[in-house]
């Protein structure tokens, strides 16, 4: 496993690998791959996610950001593919999915599989996880 470089960013990174035993990050190579990421506030679980679905995204977007670099990526710019959860589907999330790309990934366009699920790991309130794969030469 000498190959593989874990990263668990401060506050919920830490915890889920002290907690969960799981990183958010795993440098491979040129590639970062991460957990998915929720609306969670990454200083601290306890505050639980926002009621409204399109702040958990915008705060997810910005937690796979957070994640990126802390694996010594430079962010959203790298990221190649894209799958995205979500327990609240329909055309208003894809629109605010796809507001984000624009917003994040201005100059490309990556590969996307969006899910439709019943629930997610984050446990109650979490409506959507967003994992990725980024090249970083």
């Amino acid at each position: 496993m000498s190959n593989f470089k874990y990263f668990a960013y401060p506050g919920m990174g830490e915890w889920a690998r002290e907690t969960m035993g799981y990183s958010q990050a795993v440098r491979v190579g040129d590639r970062i791959e991460i957990s998915g990421q929720g609306g969670w506030n990454p200083a601290s679980i306890a505050d639980g996610y926002p009621s409204d679905i399109k702040l958990q995204i915008d705060q997810a977007f910005k937690n796979v950001e957070l994640c990126l670099k802390d694996a010594g990526g430079k962010g959203w710019t790298q990221v190649y593919r894209v799958n995205s959860y979500h327990t609240e589907f329909g055309s208003e999330v894809l629109a605010h999915m796809a507001e984000n790309f624009r917003k994040w990934m201005p100059d490309h366009k990556p590969i996307w599989t969006a899910v439709g699920v019943a629930k997610l790991g984050g446990g109650e309130g979490m409506h959507v996880e967003i994992e990725v794969i980024a090249h970083d030469p």
